[in-house]
Protein backbone atom coordinates (compact mmCIF):
# COMPACT_ATOMS: atom_id res chain seq x y z
CA UNK A 1 0.00 0.00 0.00
CA UNK A 2 1.49 3.24 -1.00
CA UNK A 3 2.78 5.82 1.45
CA UNK A 4 2.08 8.48 -0.69
CA UNK A 5 -1.43 9.05 -1.88
CA UNK A 6 -1.72 10.74 -5.16
CA UNK A 7 -5.66 10.96 -5.36
CA UNK A 8 -7.71 13.14 -3.23
CA UNK A 9 -9.31 11.56 0.21
CA UNK A 10 -12.00 13.66 0.03
CA UNK A 11 -14.96 11.86 1.71
CA UNK A 12 -12.29 9.36 3.60
CA UNK A 13 -12.40 9.70 7.60
CA UNK A 14 -8.56 10.44 8.74
CA UNK A 15 -8.13 8.01 11.81
CA UNK A 16 -5.34 9.04 14.08
CA UNK A 17 -4.49 5.94 15.81
CA UNK A 18 -2.42 8.05 19.24
CA UNK A 19 -1.50 6.40 21.37
CA UNK A 20 -3.68 7.61 24.56
CA UNK A 21 -6.96 8.11 21.84
CA UNK A 22 -8.84 7.71 18.65
CA UNK A 23 -9.60 10.91 16.69
CA UNK A 24 -11.65 10.48 13.73
CA UNK A 25 -11.90 13.49 11.09
CA UNK A 26 -13.77 13.32 7.53
CA UNK A 27 -13.88 17.16 5.92
CA UNK A 28 -16.84 18.43 4.26
CA UNK A 29 -15.09 20.41 1.65
CA UNK A 30 -12.92 22.89 3.33
CA UNK A 31 -14.74 22.78 5.74
CA UNK A 32 -14.86 19.98 9.37
CA UNK A 33 -17.51 17.56 8.61
CA UNK A 34 -17.48 14.39 11.22
CA UNK A 35 -15.96 14.23 14.04
CA UNK A 36 -15.15 11.63 17.05
CA UNK A 37 -13.00 10.56 19.05
CA UNK A 38 -12.33 8.40 22.32
CA UNK A 39 -9.56 7.38 24.93
CA UNK A 40 -7.58 4.71 23.83
CA UNK A 41 -7.25 1.73 26.72
CA UNK A 42 -3.24 1.82 27.59
CA UNK A 43 -1.27 -0.91 26.15
CA UNK A 44 -3.17 -1.28 22.45
CA UNK A 45 -0.32 0.98 21.31
CA UNK A 46 2.96 1.56 22.20
CA UNK A 47 5.66 3.89 21.02
CA UNK A 48 3.56 4.69 17.83
CA UNK A 49 3.11 0.89 16.95
CA UNK A 50 0.90 -1.67 17.46
CA UNK A 51 1.14 -3.82 20.59
CA UNK A 52 -2.15 -5.48 20.98
CA UNK A 53 -3.97 -6.29 17.33
CA UNK A 54 -6.86 -7.80 18.69
CA UNK A 55 -7.57 -5.55 21.50
CA UNK A 56 -6.80 -2.19 19.10
CA UNK A 57 -9.51 -3.74 16.28
CA UNK A 58 -12.11 -4.38 19.29
CA UNK A 59 -11.62 -1.00 20.28
CA UNK A 60 -11.52 0.72 16.32
CA UNK A 61 -14.79 -1.58 15.61
CA UNK A 62 -16.67 -0.54 18.68
CA UNK A 63 -15.97 3.25 18.24
CA UNK A 64 -16.61 3.30 14.54
CA UNK A 65 -19.99 1.51 15.66
CA UNK A 66 -20.78 4.03 18.49
CA UNK A 67 -20.19 7.06 16.07
CA UNK A 68 -21.82 5.53 13.17
CA UNK A 69 -18.56 6.62 10.37
CA UNK A 70 -18.59 5.85 7.30
CA UNK A 71 -15.92 2.70 7.57
CA UNK A 72 -13.32 4.10 4.39
CA UNK A 73 -10.19 5.50 6.79
CA UNK A 74 -6.62 6.51 5.69
CA UNK A 75 -4.45 5.89 8.63
CA UNK A 76 -1.46 7.68 10.03
CA UNK A 77 1.90 6.32 11.19
CA UNK A 78 4.17 7.79 13.49
CA UNK A 79 7.05 5.71 14.78
CA UNK A 80 11.11 4.58 14.54
CA UNK A 81 9.95 1.83 12.10
CA UNK A 82 10.21 4.93 9.40
CA UNK A 83 13.02 6.31 7.52
CA UNK A 84 12.66 9.73 5.52
CA UNK A 85 15.29 10.51 3.37
CA UNK A 86 16.14 13.50 0.62
CA UNK A 87 18.24 12.03 -2.47
CA UNK A 88 18.85 13.46 -5.90
CA UNK A 89 19.02 12.03 -9.21
CA UNK A 90 19.79 13.13 -12.54
CA UNK A 91 16.18 13.63 -14.44
CA UNK A 92 14.76 10.51 -15.56
CA UNK A 93 11.56 10.82 -17.72
CA UNK A 94 11.41 6.26 -18.44
CA UNK A 95 9.26 5.61 -14.95
CA UNK A 96 10.40 2.55 -14.87
CA UNK A 97 13.86 3.25 -15.46
CA UNK A 98 13.16 5.76 -12.57
CA UNK A 99 12.07 3.34 -10.24
CA UNK A 100 15.03 1.45 -10.86
CA UNK A 101 17.21 4.05 -10.50
CA UNK A 102 15.53 4.99 -6.75
CA UNK A 103 15.22 1.75 -5.59
CA UNK A 104 19.02 1.33 -6.33
CA UNK A 105 19.37 4.76 -4.43
CA UNK A 106 16.85 3.51 -1.59
CA UNK A 107 19.12 0.84 -0.70
CA UNK A 108 22.47 2.85 -0.06
CA UNK A 109 20.29 5.58 2.01
CA UNK A 110 17.81 3.58 3.82
CA UNK A 111 19.15 1.46 6.88
CA UNK A 112 16.99 -1.85 6.56
CA UNK A 113 16.43 -4.49 3.88
CA UNK A 114 14.02 -3.47 1.14
CA UNK A 115 12.38 -6.65 0.77
CA UNK A 116 11.09 -6.14 4.35
CA UNK A 117 10.13 -2.49 3.45
CA UNK A 118 7.17 -0.55 1.60
CA UNK A 119 9.13 2.03 -0.27
CA UNK A 120 7.77 5.51 -1.65
CA UNK A 121 8.75 8.91 -2.84
CA UNK A 122 7.66 12.02 -4.32
CA UNK A 123 9.56 14.19 -6.95
CA UNK A 124 9.90 17.64 -4.75
CA UNK A 125 12.07 20.16 -7.42
CA UNK A 126 13.98 20.09 -10.51
CA UNK A 127 17.09 21.80 -10.64
CA UNK A 128 19.78 22.53 -13.53
CA UNK A 129 23.53 22.24 -12.35
CA UNK A 130 25.90 24.98 -13.77
CA UNK A 131 26.86 22.39 -16.71
CA UNK A 132 23.20 22.55 -17.77
CA UNK A 133 22.96 19.25 -16.42
CA UNK A 134 18.82 18.52 -14.97
CA UNK A 135 18.42 16.72 -11.79
CA UNK A 136 15.68 15.58 -9.20
CA UNK A 137 15.34 16.22 -5.94
CA UNK A 138 12.98 13.42 -4.09
CA UNK A 139 11.95 12.32 -0.61
CA UNK A 140 12.28 8.99 -0.31
CA UNK A 141 10.29 7.11 2.52
CA UNK A 142 10.59 3.30 3.19
CA UNK A 143 8.62 1.89 6.41
CA UNK A 144 8.69 -2.02 7.88
CA UNK A 145 5.91 -3.41 6.03
CA UNK A 146 4.92 -5.60 9.31
CA UNK A 147 4.64 -1.98 10.96
CA UNK A 148 2.10 -1.43 8.42
CA UNK A 149 0.36 -4.63 8.08
CA UNK A 150 -0.50 -4.71 12.29
CA UNK A 151 -2.29 -1.04 11.52
CA UNK A 152 -4.05 -2.13 8.46
CA UNK A 153 -4.48 -5.64 9.91
CA UNK A 154 -6.41 -4.47 12.28
CA UNK A 155 -8.34 -1.69 10.81
CA UNK A 156 -10.01 -4.83 8.73
CA UNK A 157 -10.50 -6.89 11.16
CA UNK A 158 -12.33 -4.29 12.58
CA UNK A 159 -14.07 -4.04 9.36
CA UNK A 160 -12.88 -0.97 8.41
CA UNK A 161 -11.44 -0.63 4.93
CA UNK A 162 -8.22 1.23 4.75
CA UNK A 163 -8.25 3.29 1.48
CA UNK A 164 -4.34 4.48 2.27
CA UNK A 165 -1.91 5.00 4.98
CA UNK A 166 0.18 8.27 5.40
CA UNK A 167 2.79 9.75 7.79
CA UNK A 168 1.82 11.77 10.21
CA UNK A 169 4.25 13.89 9.55
CA UNK A 170 2.76 14.73 6.34
CA UNK A 171 -0.95 15.03 7.86
CA UNK A 172 0.94 17.49 10.42
CA UNK A 173 2.33 19.58 7.65
CA UNK A 174 -0.76 19.45 5.63
CA UNK A 175 -2.99 21.03 8.38
CA UNK A 176 -0.94 23.36 9.65
CA UNK A 177 1.30 24.91 7.05
CA UNK A 178 0.69 28.56 6.10
CA UNK A 179 4.11 29.51 4.68
CA UNK A 180 4.72 29.56 0.77
CA UNK A 181 7.75 26.84 -0.34
CA UNK A 182 9.94 30.00 -1.44
CA UNK A 183 9.46 31.46 2.16
CA UNK A 184 12.62 33.15 4.14
CA UNK A 185 13.09 29.50 5.69
CA UNK A 186 12.06 26.14 7.09
CA UNK A 187 9.51 25.87 9.72
CA UNK A 188 9.23 22.69 12.71
CA UNK A 189 6.70 20.93 13.60
CA UNK A 190 6.49 19.39 16.48
CA UNK A 191 3.54 17.70 17.71
CA UNK A 192 2.85 16.29 21.33
CA UNK A 193 0.25 13.74 21.97
CA UNK A 194 0.70 10.18 22.38
CA UNK A 195 4.26 10.12 20.64
CA UNK A 196 6.07 13.16 20.32
CA UNK A 197 6.04 13.65 16.80
CA UNK A 198 8.53 16.13 14.76
CA UNK A 199 8.32 17.32 11.22
CA UNK A 200 10.79 19.64 8.97
CA UNK A 201 9.06 21.80 6.36
CA UNK A 202 9.70 23.70 3.57
CA UNK A 203 6.04 25.54 2.56
CA UNK A 204 3.80 22.40 2.60
CA UNK A 205 6.79 20.18 1.80
CA UNK A 206 7.86 17.70 4.68
CA UNK A 207 11.56 17.25 4.22
CA UNK A 208 12.33 15.07 7.42
CA UNK A 209 10.50 13.71 10.29
CA UNK A 210 10.95 11.34 13.40
CA UNK A 211 9.50 10.49 16.63
CA UNK A 212 11.14 11.87 19.96
CA UNK A 213 11.89 10.46 22.58
CA UNK A 214 8.91 10.02 25.26
CA UNK A 215 10.87 10.24 27.97
CA UNK A 216 10.00 13.81 28.46
CA UNK A 217 7.05 14.91 30.47
CA UNK A 218 5.11 18.51 29.54
CA UNK A 219 3.96 18.94 33.56
CA UNK A 220 7.76 17.89 34.91
CA UNK A 221 10.11 20.34 35.76
CA UNK A 222 13.00 20.51 33.34
CA UNK A 223 11.11 19.34 30.45
CA UNK A 224 10.96 22.39 27.98
CA UNK A 225 14.62 22.09 27.73
CA UNK A 226 14.37 17.95 26.87
CA UNK A 227 12.17 18.83 24.51
CA UNK A 228 14.06 21.63 23.04
CA UNK A 229 17.15 19.22 23.47
CA UNK A 230 15.94 17.11 21.42
CA UNK A 231 14.51 19.35 18.42
CA UNK A 232 18.12 20.91 18.27
CA UNK A 233 19.62 17.51 17.91
CA UNK A 234 16.55 17.66 14.40
CA UNK A 235 17.65 20.53 13.30
CA UNK A 236 21.44 19.30 13.04
CA UNK A 237 20.05 16.21 11.19
CA UNK A 238 18.26 17.94 9.25
CA UNK A 239 20.41 20.84 7.73
CA UNK A 240 22.72 17.40 7.11
CA UNK A 241 20.40 17.25 3.89
CA UNK A 242 20.97 18.42 0.64
CA UNK A 243 19.75 22.09 0.24
CA UNK A 244 18.78 22.66 3.33
CA UNK A 245 17.38 25.85 4.30
CA UNK A 246 18.01 27.35 8.08
CA UNK A 247 14.69 27.41 10.29
CA UNK A 248 13.21 30.07 10.73
CA UNK A 249 10.66 29.16 13.01
CA UNK A 250 8.64 26.45 14.85
CA UNK A 251 5.58 25.58 16.34
CA UNK A 252 3.64 22.76 18.94
CA UNK A 253 0.14 21.59 18.67
CA UNK A 254 -1.35 18.39 19.91
CA UNK A 255 -3.44 18.19 23.54
CA UNK A 256 0.39 17.98 25.25
CA UNK A 257 1.45 21.49 24.06
CA UNK A 258 -1.49 23.61 25.31
CA UNK A 259 0.50 24.64 29.21
CA UNK A 260 0.89 28.29 29.96
CA UNK A 261 3.72 29.67 28.51
CA UNK A 262 5.17 26.53 27.62
CA UNK A 263 5.97 27.88 24.24
CA UNK A 264 7.85 30.58 25.44
CA UNK A 265 10.11 28.93 27.47
CA UNK A 266 10.67 26.54 24.62
CA UNK A 267 11.82 30.00 22.46
CA UNK A 268 13.52 31.10 24.69
CA UNK A 269 15.97 27.46 25.24
CA UNK A 270 15.98 27.32 21.33
CA UNK A 271 16.38 31.01 20.31
CA UNK A 272 13.85 30.61 17.77
CA UNK A 273 9.82 32.02 17.56
CA UNK A 274 7.73 29.35 18.59
CA UNK A 275 3.91 29.77 18.17
CA UNK A 276 0.81 26.94 19.74
CA UNK A 277 -0.60 26.49 16.19
CA UNK A 278 -4.17 26.79 15.43
CA UNK A 279 -5.29 22.97 15.77
CA UNK A 280 -7.15 22.68 12.61
CA UNK A 281 -4.96 25.21 10.92
CA UNK A 282 -7.27 27.00 8.38
CA UNK A 283 -10.82 25.35 9.65
CA UNK A 284 -12.96 26.66 11.51
CA UNK A 285 -12.83 24.78 15.17
CA UNK A 286 -15.66 25.98 15.98
CA UNK A 287 -17.50 23.71 13.87
CA UNK A 288 -16.57 20.94 16.53
CA UNK A 289 -19.15 19.41 18.86
CA UNK A 290 -19.34 21.04 22.06
CA UNK A 291 -16.56 19.47 24.47
CA UNK A 292 -14.47 17.77 21.77
CA UNK A 293 -10.85 19.14 22.41
CA UNK A 294 -9.88 20.33 18.86
CA UNK A 295 -5.80 19.57 19.35
CA UNK A 296 -6.71 15.95 19.16
CA UNK A 297 -7.83 16.50 15.66
CA UNK A 298 -4.54 18.15 13.86
CA UNK A 299 -3.21 15.21 12.75
CA UNK A 300 -6.80 13.13 11.76
CA UNK A 301 -7.69 16.39 9.69
CA UNK A 302 -4.57 16.30 7.86
CA UNK A 303 -4.85 13.02 6.92
CA UNK A 304 -8.46 12.98 5.43
CA UNK A 305 -7.43 16.15 3.49
CA UNK A 306 -6.21 14.48 0.55
CA UNK A 307 -2.87 14.55 -1.03
CA UNK A 308 0.49 14.41 0.79
CA UNK A 309 2.85 16.78 1.54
Amino acid sequence: MPIFKKNSARGFVGLDIDGGYLAAFQSDGDSVGRVASAELAPGLVADGEVADREGLSAALKDFFKANELPREVRLGVANQQIVLRQIELPLIEDPRERDMAIRFQAAEAIAMPLEEAIVDHQVIAQVEEPDGTQRMRLVLVAARAAMIEAFVGAARDSGLKPAGVDLDAFALVRTLSDAPADGQGARVYCHLAGVTNLAIALGDTCLFTRPLSAGWDEGSEGAAAQLADEIRLSIDYYMAQPAAKPVADAVVSGPRAQRDGFAEELSGLMGLPVTVAPPLGRLDPSALPAGEDPHRYTVAAGLAMGEAA
